[in-house]
């Protein structure tokens, strides 16, 4: 890291006469006319590194932030890594979203893949993330990338890879492309041809949606009223396609949030699990009137989709399911319609799923958080994770989708809806059968990755015996693996019941966040429920329990809840 203000401009300076961006050329030449070293700093304090999740960071000029530059190396290492596995004619997908620069983040890699030798294919315009995923498989790719900061805040961007089985990376080939682009050489020795590469026509998305429709069940019942928000991003055209293709009624749409916009005006924050994203469509919901059956919302580039549902009584009239409780559903309404397959969720989700799956003697596995684990579970027929993430048809999507989730949601709806229920009273039906699983999550942002490592350490150091009175009766150091998973930065702890508390059983896993500056702490605890009428009094005993064990987990590891 170059911490001498004369090498801080010298680097500067070399960057600009690369960056073949005017907008981010006038930016670092200004920072250099001002000499202001501390940004400079910033910028050139390493570089954005290639990981899992490929790349995700603020936009702007140098090595630290997402800009044309940066996406150009990455598109080459990416090149070379496919070449050097013997792909090197293979076709590329490149799909992308509505926020800044995506669209030259896109034709840049299309225009870097074939000036290496490789065939390129653009999706036609800004598209959910899922078409993509689905366009590497129907075409047989060997690669895709999407540019997308998926529910970012709006200064950011992103560079999503999968390979040929449209899935997304993971180790070791994260590791053999970072070598790769970390190998790539002055941009001038990058070809950058103007032309050469395939804007796809209409005819991928058309295929796209007609495998929406292998999700529902012919004939099902389809009168459920939706209001749905594409939170700003590039989910509505498809959506309402896929419903009018369903033969769902239109959904109602969030008319201040319709339209993408990569400013996202109405939202501090583009994901509808942070407060007050969803206030609009409950507005839009309360102004439809009492026939709205359920609101629905996707994330920027529509891979992950959120379910509220009718709360009579509160201030907004309506509560968001937790993504363990979507997963649960979307599961139940899979096992009646005698789905056969996997079904599998990640360590921090929900173990209700694995008591479900095993009511119907369908095998079930955990693996680490993401999706680019999920999708490689052999023999896969569902997966979700906690932060509302649904594959409901690998075999066309091998990837979470929040358009497929959306149509499997409101078809479970408008089946209730014909018997009289709601998604609410199955919820209480699992209950009852399996218990209450109670989940929450205790996360910590950090302005100092330290804090992190820190509060990691004094866990190992210290580990916790009881937490909210309950014995740790397991306690898993995930950087060691397990027969069935790899190793990862991540605890795991298993609590005790206690019959005289009402708690059958409580799981705690606190691991960093891979995408993000937090530490998070993923809780559940399960009470029993002997009859419909014990269900209050469990609710109110596992909001109890959650709120002592996030408090303790709090406490053990040194940072303020």
């Amino acid at each position: 890291m170059a911490t001498d203000p004369a090498e801080l401009i010298n680097r500067a300076k070399a960057w600009l006469a690369e960056d073949p961006d005017p907008e981010t050329r006038g930016e670092l030449s200004k920072l250099i006319e001002a000499e202001d070293t501390d940004e400079l700093a910033a910028r050139f304090a390493g570089t954005l590194q290639f990981g899992t999740a490929g790349l995700r960071g603020e936009l702007g000029a140098g090595p630290m932030r997402m800009n044309r530059s940066v996406v150009i190396r990455a598109a080459a290492g990416l090149a070379a890594y496919l070449k050097a596995q013997g792909e090197g004619s293979g076709l590329v997908v490149i799909g992308y979203d509505a926020r800044h620069k995506s669209a030259d983040f896109a034709r840049d890699t299309a225009a870097v893949m074939v000036g290496a030798g490789l065939r390129a294919a653009l999706l036609p315009r800004p598209l959910p993330t899922p078409v993509l995923a689905f366009a590497i498989r129907h075409l047989g790719a060997v690669a895709g990338v999407e540019v997308t900061a998926s529910h970012n805040p709006p200064r950011d961007n992103g560079y999503k890879v999968y390979l040929g089985d449209g899935s997304q990376i993971v180790p070791p080939a994260d590791a053999g492309i970072a070598a790769e682009i970390a190998a790539v050489g002055p941009l001038d020795g990058v070809p950058r041809p103007e032309a050469g590469w395939e804007t796809l026509d209409e005819a991928v998305l058309a295929a796209y949606l007609e495998r929406t429709d292998a999700v529902l069940t012919s004939g099902s019942p389809r009168d459920t009223r939706v209001v749905y928000t594409p939170m700003h991003g590039v989910g509505r055209d498809t959506l309402v396609a896929a419903f009018a293709r369903a033969g769902f009624p239109a959904p109602v749409v969030v008319a201040e949030q319709a339209e993408p916009d990569p400013d996202f005006p109405t939202v501090a924050f583009p994901n509808p699990e942070e407060p007050g994203a969803m206030d609009l469509a409950f507005a839009t919901a309360r102004a439809a009137g009492p026939d709205t059956d359920i609101v629905i919302a996707n994330d920027p580039d529509a891979d992950r989709c959120a379910v509220a549902v009718p709360a009579p009584g509160t201030p907004e009239g309506w509560r968001m399911l937790r993504g363990d409780e979507v997963g649960a559903l979307l599961a139940a309404h899979l096992v009646r319609k005698r789905a056969s397959g996997t079904f599998a969720t990640t360590i921090v989700s929900s173990q209700l799923l694995s008591r479900i799956a095993a009511a119907s003697a369908l095998p079930y596995e955990e693996t680490l958080t993401g999706f680019k684990w999920l999708a490689r579970v052999d023999g896969l027929r569902y997966a979700f994770e906690e932060a509302l993430g649904y594959c409901v048809d690998p075999e066309g999507v091998r990837d979470k989708d929040g358009i497929t989730a959306a149509l499997l949601i409101t078809e479970l709806a408008a089946e209730l809806k014909q018997a009289g229920r709601t998604l609410t009273d199955l919820l209480d039906d699992l209950a009852r059968e399996f218990g209450l699983h109670a989940t929450d999550q205790l996360s910590v942002r950090v302005e100092d990755l330290s804090l992190i490592a820190d509060a990691m350490r004094r866990l190992r150091e210290q580990p916790p015996t009881v937490l909210a009175g309950l014995a740790v009766s397991r306690a898993d150091d995930l950087t060691r693996g397990t027969e069935t998973l790899p190793p990862t930065d991540g605890l795991r702890y298993y609590l005790a019941g206690s019959p005289e508390a009402g708690i059958e059983s409580a799981r705690v896993v606190v691991r960093p966040s891979g995408t993000e500056p937090k530490l998070k702490c993923y809780l559940e605890v399960v009470v029993p429920v002997a009859s419909p009428e014990a269900l209050p009094e469990a609710r109110t005993t596992a909001a109890a329990a959650l709120a002592a064990v996030k408090r303790d987990v709090s406490a053990a590891a040194g940072i303020d809840a």
